[in-house]
């Protein structure tokens, strides 16, 4: 379970803790910065630029922070949402271009970076090339797919392709041991859907009833593709769908997902097969990966039980099907065009309302950062991270550890018990700022000038082979799973570290020397790195000890009393309908709207002790505490189309941007004070409806 931000597409898992006592609005509240008069200087300022200061703030603080940007910048015809993020992307996409080109144009000793770099970026830009080749570089596994012919098969198969990144039926992970964060285990967990969610094949609501017709359309037009005739793709796409459906009506719901001691089961491979699956030998099917582990972890037992029964009974002819649409869908965007193109129609536009394709320069470069991020990343660090920068941003994570010591030592519903190890968690949080100091090692993944496609299933190959390699060593917990050129950042419970990468500091066209401790702090102490160490206090990560294990470290009363404060947030959100008929899932999304919450609480805290809090001076007719609020509004500076909206409503545990904005700050009295917020205003909560957790 890795706790993502996921503020770039605004789609990141799960955040922390609420704050102490609510007190009474100041008597004399700040006015709220308004247009200059005609003729009248304001000193300029980057932050005033994107304010609508027609909109008043204690009505819509989203739409008065963000709306004359949101207003003149409409989303680009080959994007789903337009943002921050996505200004930061451009940049960061451009460097990694000449990265590319730079090293596609010399030549290079063979098994080099360089090399590999090069031979990526050359192979993949080679359109004629994949059209040329068509499905040929799947031949291979499409072969061992029609020799499937029962259940017993269609497993192997899935074994199989999980080896290269193709999850079927179900998940499969290798990573920590959620109760013994010291060792390594293979994990498996309900999966299987071509549709984001268990939901959409459920949901009946208009847009989401659309999607599901489109996708069986586009199962169709796959098939069809790979040589079926109209009638008989048409008919076998509808077998495919009725199929996927029963897969996700044995699903948990997205809510129920995310309680790590529910969703966790250690039981030997044999017990697995008697106990709960008589028709997968899963320890033959382990030995397929070259390991022997004495147990797994299982996330939904009763998702496999079920899952078993229905594959028994289900035609090998649509086994085969599904086998053969989930393949080619995790690997269309790196076939011909005809592949690629029928991809980006359901996905991107029917799914996401997408008009157009990306460049496909940029969605190569996407490719290339699954396939070795790491490897392009050590260039680009070299060139957009210098060491001052870094260093601003390691104090600031220790500003927010001493802002968070001093809120638990102030809690009033919390026992001095379970207080002592809150601190203790919170100073063992390992912070890795910018990059990694020891980077992976990617010589012996095998990149050449064959296919785009072979690239990229020997790097999902390379990588499945490490992280089994990986299973018999210690834990490495210098690693990282983001790059550097991310934008985005996580808290990862079994390691017990927030992880925050270099692109995630940048505040787009501004250097960051002028972007001031007021702006910097709402949008990156507060919104980055005080809302992931929150995650390690929500109400998932607060069930992880400071040395990454599950286990229970609160007192019954304090987990009771936590439980309690959280629900405030949950009824909040659950009231929000961004859609008509869908409402923001307030329990699916709890920890990230934790997460927001407390992440704004340490941030304003850390902020007071600056010079510039301190000294009170205006910036642009901006009070420093309005400038820091402002700051956090601009993290999440980003517009969604509706088809996309839909999906993050019903897939997503994070809320969509706008009620990251209005959510927290409705609960925090210094905003009130900030902005002259009085009761019955939209963005005021009457006290007894307002959260309070740490």
């Amino acid at each position: 379970m890795i706790v993502e931000c996921l503020r770039r597409r605004l789609v990141v898992a799960t955040a922390a803790a609420l704050f102490s006592a609510v007190t009474a609005v100041a008597a004399t509240p700040a006015p709220r910065p308004t247009q200059a008069p005609d003729g009248v200087a304001q000193p300029q300022d980057f932050l005033r630029a994107d304010i609508d200061f027609a909109v008043d703030p204690r009505k819509d603080f989203f739409d008065y922070a963000n709306g004359r940007w949101l207003a003149s910048h409409p989303i680009p015809a080959s994007e789903t949402a337009w943002g921050i993020g996505d200004l930061v992307q451009q940049d960061i996409y451009a460097s990694l271009r000449k990265i590319n080109e730079d090293n596609a144009a010399k030549r290079w000793a063979a098994g080099s970076y360089g090399q590999k770099v090069g031979d990526f970026w050359k192979t993949a830009m080679d359109t004629a090339k994949a059209d040329d080749l068509g499905v040929e570089p799947l031949a291979d596994e499409i072969k061992r797919i029609d020799g499937v012919s029962n259940a017993k098969e269609a497993m192997m198969e899935a074994f199989a392709l999980a080896q290269i990144g193709v999850d079927v039926f179900f998940e499969a992970d290798i990573s920590q041991d959620e109760k013994n964060s010291d060792a390594l285990a293979v994990h498996f967990n309900q999966g299987g859907l071509g549709l984001p969610e268990r939901d959409f094949y459920f949901n009946p609501e208009a847009g989401v009833a659309k999607v599901r017709a489109e996708y069986v359309a586009h199962l169709s037009r796959v098939l069809q593709l790979l040589g079926r005739k109209p009638a008989d793709a048409d008919a076998a796409a509808g077998k495919v769908m009725a199929f996927e459906t029963g897969l996700a009506r044995i699903s948990r719901k997205i809510e129920d997902l995310r309680d790590p001691d529910k969703n966790y089961l250690k039981i030997s491979p044999t017990e697995f097969t008697a106990k709960y699956t008589p028709g997968i030998p899963w320890n033959d099917r382990l030995y397929s990966w070259s390991i022997q582990p004495q147990t797994v972890i299982v996330g939904q037992p009763e998702f496999f039980a079920a899952m078993d029964k229905l594959l028994g009974k289900t035609d090998p002819g649509v086994l085969r099907d599904y086998l053969r649409l989930h393949l080619v869908d995790a690997y269309s965007p790196y076939l011909s065009t005809a592949f690629d193109a029928e991809h980006f129609r359901f996905y991107g536009q029917a799914m996401h309302g997408q008009k157009e394709q990306r460049e496909r320069w940029k969605r190569v470069i996407d490719a290339e950062n699954g396939a070795m991020g790491m490897v392009i990343g050590q260039a680009w660090v070299a060139d957009n991270f210098p060491a001052a920068e870094k260093q601003r941003y390691v104090a600031m994570v220790e500003a927010i550890r001493d802002a968070y010591r001093e809120r638990i030592g102030n809690l009033s519903w919390m026992s001095p018990q379970t207080k002592a190890k809150a601190l203790a968690k919170l100073a063992a949080i390992t912070a890795k700022v910018g990059y990694p100091d020891k980077w992976e090692d990617f010589h012996e993944m095998n990149i050449s000038r064959g296919s785009y496609c072979q690239n990229m299933l020997r790097a999902a190959l390379w990588h499945f082979n490490d992280r089994v390699r990986k299973l018999a060593l210690p834990v490495d917990r210098g690693q990282w799973d983001m790059f550097p050129q991310t934008y985005n950042a996580y808290y990862y419970p079994s390691n017990n570290e927030i992880v925050l990468p270099a692109a995630m500091f940048i505040v787009p066209g501004v250097a960051d020397k002028d972007v001031d401790d007021a702006v910097a702090y709402g949008y990156v102490a507060a919104g980055t790195i005080g809302h992931e160490i929150t995650h390690g206090f929500d109400d998932e990560g607060r069930k992880f000890d400071a040395h990454g294990n599950l286990t229970d470290w609160w007192t019954a009363e304090d987990a009771k009393s936590f439980q309690q404060r959280a629900d405030v947030l949950v009824k909040q959100f659950d009231a929000y309908e961004p859609i008509p008929g869908i409402h923001i899932n307030g329990k699916a999304s709890l920890g990230e709207n934790i997460a927001d919450f407390g992440g704004v609480l340490l941030g304003l805290d850390a902020f007071k002790k600056t010079q510039q809090y301190k000294d009170g001076k205006t910036i642009g007719g901006l009070t420093p505490t309005q400038r820091f609020f402002l700051g956090y509004a601009l993290g999440w500076m980003t517009q969604q189309r509706e088809q996309s909206l839909r999906q993050h409503l019903l897939a997503d545990v994070h809320a969509p941007a706008k009620w990251r904005v209005l959510g927290p700050l409705s609960n925090i009295p210094a905003f009130y004070e900030a902005f002259g917020v009085k009761a019955g205003d939209p963005m005021w909560r009457p006290a007894d409806q307002r959260a309070s957790i740490w």
